[in-house]
């Protein structure tokens, strides 16, 4: 896989009707994608030598997203502040070109705005997964 370019990673939030329309959030500047797995430690008193054994898909898989930047525009503001607010979860999408797509459930887990005297009003935001994430690669 080539070199990619980091601004052409797109986060975007359902609507929740039926069928979903996904509207980009902002202009992210820098966005971070973590996937974790707990592992189960499965080690006994006859583990050879000793060593740890782990339970194979026994444990945790979580995703964690988080994002700064400036809103696009108001409706993507309203989608996002309306989900932090009713702290409903809502379905995410997270593309990456070249590599894939990242798509489920998520809580917005902090929100946070910021500005400085001469320059325009920014945010960032973290998002927890909330269920089950489907990964289609690109």
């Amino acid at each position: 896989m080539a070199a990619q370019k980091g601004k052409d990673v797109l986060l975007k939030i359902g609507d929740g009707a039926n069928p979903e329309t996904y509207t980009t959030v902002a202009g992210l500047r820098a966005r971070t994608l973590s996937l974790n797995a707990k592992s189960v430690d499965a080690t006994d008193s006859d583990s050879t030598g000793r060593w740890r054994e782990l339970l194979a898909g026994a444990g945790v898989k979580s995703a964690a997203v988080s994002g700064s930047g400036v809103f696009r525009d108001g409706s993507a503001d309203a989608l996002v502040r309306d989900a932090f607010f009713s702290q409903d979860t809502r379905n995410w999408r997270l593309i990456i070109p070249d590599f894939g797509t990242l798509e489920g459930r998520f809580l917005i887990a902090s929100l946070d705005y910021a500005g400085d005297h001469e320059g325009e009003v920014t945010f960032a935001l973290s998002l927890a997964s909330a269920g089950p994430l489907t990964f289609t690669a690109a």
